[in-house]
């Protein structure tokens, strides 16, 4: 018989049965030919070869049992074709007299399919073989690795599953515009700052923070580069919100701890070696005991009423005397504790709180949101008393965080630094000054000489502009016209806002020396007024018009110095300090995100 050598598992192949009920049904007749015996031959030795099949399938499945051993553990189920539908057609004649002499055990071990676990834990194994054999990848930040951190990121030294995990985060700027973005789960103040400089198109000067603002409160605070975004956000209320802001003073106490931290309100419990130079360090030892003093007005909680006490800030907590100035410890009182709270600066607190002076600040605790009962509220006499208290409360608390992330835009620069400053090309290199006013040009060899015949060449140039302007000329670059308008375009020039609204934006930037801006005058229309931060003191001057041969110039001190538009007053001010306390060094800025 020709189907004696083939296994039983061919026959159920889904292939093979299509192929044998389209073949046609023959006769005896048919299959006779050259080298076949005829049917009285065939049906003598049929019993024969059944038997000699059924051994053979037999075998195969004992075979099959070995390798396979799952497969008998299976369920007895129903045979599937290839297309997953039950089997319908019946076999033809020669071959369903196979079919019973079959155990069903044994079909529906032959139709059972083999478990893919194992092939799936194969392929998790190689992918993992192939992972380890990636050649290491170089760390693009090494200074954020810590000493024992390697300088590669290892398979094992990437984040967790969670870090992949984004969140939508809505940011607001000063002008009130919003932007929705999507940060992971693990990224910091800092990295938000940065991702909203380059997308808003800001210079990165490392002054740039998020602020936590509670407008229901009346608090806000500078968040610190290394907190996680979402997990501040969770203890957010919805009516609170991020801000997007320049912050000059964020760091401002490690360049001047002098001026933030007075001698007579920081004492400490041991004697200190050093003086005001090892201040800082003082504060960032975990074994010192620092500790700040003097007097605050308290706000009693549940009560309208202030109470000036004497109050003493250590690593502890915050502690009040109950018996004048004395800091015996069975005299203080305490206020607030600094592990799960956060200092906030009052942002109204006269109107909100009533409190007794513009210089308040808050500690309210992390599990606060809406209710105003568990905050503690404070006020100080001025603003550089309230500078150092929070300072301090930021010092103890966070410690060598706070001067790592002051350290860590420093170290940036210092890497970029040889390619930071803009390199000239050839042709700028190659350019030398000529006089041309003989018949012949000539190269000016004396830099004093060039210089002034640049000057002289700027004057002959606003000369002629002039002239052509009083013929009738319709250029745009009319002086008249360009000086009143060109510094409108200047992030600095704040437009027309009251005395009050800039020494808000000035507060709310960082007092530090030579932050200013420039408005509309609101008492002299034609006049300008220079905003100036010295000393944590705003201070206002006004930029008078004077003309002089019937061009218009601005001064600051009523004509001596006279400049052609603001941006060259700022421009000049920014090298010489002239009649102003200080330089101009940083300028308030809004952006719109």
């Amino acid at each position: 018989m020709a189907l004696a050598g083939c296994p039983d598992s061919f026959l159920h192949h889904p292939y093979y049965q299509e192929q044998v009920e389209q073949t046609p049904p023959r006769g005896p007749r048919d299959l006779a030919g050259p080298g076949f015996p005829a049917q009285s031959d065939r049906l003598a030795n049929h019993q024969e070869d059944d038997v000699d099949l059924e051994a053979l399938v037999s075998d195969m499945n004992a075979s099959l049992e070995s390798v396979y051993p799952a497969c008998s553990m299976q369920s007895e189920t129903v045979p599937l074709l290839q297309n997953g539908q039950h089997t319908r057609s019946q076999p033809p004649s020669g071959i369903r007299s196979l079919q019973p002499q079959v155990s069903l055990r044994q079909k529906v071990q032959r139709s059972q399919p083999v478990h893919i676990l194992a092939v799936r834990r194969l392929q998790e194994e190689d992918q993992q073989l192939r992972t380890s054999s990636l050649p290491a990848i170089p760390n693009p930040f090494p200074e954020l690795c810590g000493p024992g951190s390697p300088p590669v990121l290892t398979p094992g030294s990437l984040p967790p599953s969670q870090a992949t995990v984004k969140q939508d985060v809505k940011v607001f700027s000063e002008d009130g515009t919003s932007k929705v973005v999507e940060i992971l789960a693990d990224m910091t103040a800092r990295d938000l700052c940065q991702l909203l400089v380059y997308r808003s198109h800001c210079v990165d000067d490392n002054s740039w923070t998020l602020v936590e603002h509670h407008p229901h409160l009346g608090l806000e605070r500078c968040l610190e580069d290394h907190e996680l975004v979402v997990r501040v956000e969770s203890t957010m209320a919805s009516e609170s919100k991020f801000l997007f802001r320049k912050n000059y003073a964020k760091y401002e106490f490690f360049k001047n701890p002098v001026n933030f931290f007075p001698e007579q309100m920081v004492t400490w419990c041991q004697q200190s070696n050093g003086g005001q130079t090892q201040l800082l360090q003082n504060f960032l030892n975990s074994s010192s005991c620092p500790e700040i003093q003097g007097f605050l007005h308290v706000k009693e909680l549940g009560r309208k009423s202030w109470k000036k006490l004497y109050v003493c800030l250590r690593r502890s907590g915050l502690y009040c005397s109950t018996k004048g100035v004395s800091k015996e410890p069975r005299h203080l009182q305490l206020l607030a504790d600094l592990e799960d709270s956060s200092v906030f600066s009052l942002i109204a607190g006269k109107k909100q709180y009533s409190a007794p002076t513009d210089y308040g600040f808050c500690i309210k605790p992390n599990r606060v949101r809406n209710e105003a009962k568990g905050l503690r509220l404070l006020c100080a006499e001025e603003e550089q008393s309230r500078t150092c208290w929070m300072t301090a409360f930021r010092l103890l608390k966070y410690g060598m965080l706070l001067y790592q992330n002051y350290r860590i835009p420093q170290q940036r620069k210092a890497l970029l630094s040889p390619f930071s400053t803009p390199v000239r090309s050839v042709s700028e290199n190659s350019l030398v000054a000529m006089d041309f006013s003989g018949q012949t040009g000539r190269v000016i060899e004396n830099p004093a000489e060039a210089q002034s015949a640049a000057l002289e060449e700027g004057h002959a140039w606003r000369k002629r502009s002039t002239r052509m302007n009083i013929l009738g000329s319709q250029s745009p670059l009319h002086p008249s016209t360009l000086s009143t308008v060109i510094h409108r375009t200047q992030h600095w020039f704040h437009g027309r806002i009251s005395r009050e609204e800039s020494h808000r934006i000035i507060k709310q930037q960082g007092l530090v020396d030579g932050l200013f801006l420039l408005r509309d005058s609101q008492s002299n229309p034609k006049a300008f007024v220079l905003t100036l931060c010295h000393h944590q003191k705003i201070k206002n001057f006004q930029i008078l018009p004077c003309e002089d041969d019937g061009q218009m110039f601005f001064s600051l001190d009523d004509g001596n110095t006279k400049f052609s538009d603001l941006i060259q007053l700022v421009d000049f001010y920014q090298l010489n300090k002239g009649v102003l306390p200080c330089k101009l060094k940083h300028h308030c800025i809004r952006v719109a995100l």
